[in-house]
């Protein structure tokens, strides 16, 4: 379970802190990924087209510079 302590009552600040690790520990994004199942070769394509997306952009870029 993650916890922070809060110093001199700066509730703000031990809030951000605690934001930073969850999201660190990547729970947000493991929520996101069980809400609704996706079938192993729907999860594949999506890998795929986000590779050549990625790609695409890095290409780009050189050429720009």
């Amino acid at each position: 379970m993650t916890h922070v302590v809060v110093k001199n009552g700066n509730v703000d600040g031990a809030l951000k802190k605690f934001k930073q690790k969850v999201a660190k520990s990547g729970i947000p994004s493991e929520i996101r990924e069980r809400q609704h199942y996706e079938k192993p070769g729907v999860k594949r394509r999506k890998r795929l087209e986000e590779a050549k997306k990625n790609s695409r952009k890095k290409k780009n870029d050189k050429r720009e510079n």
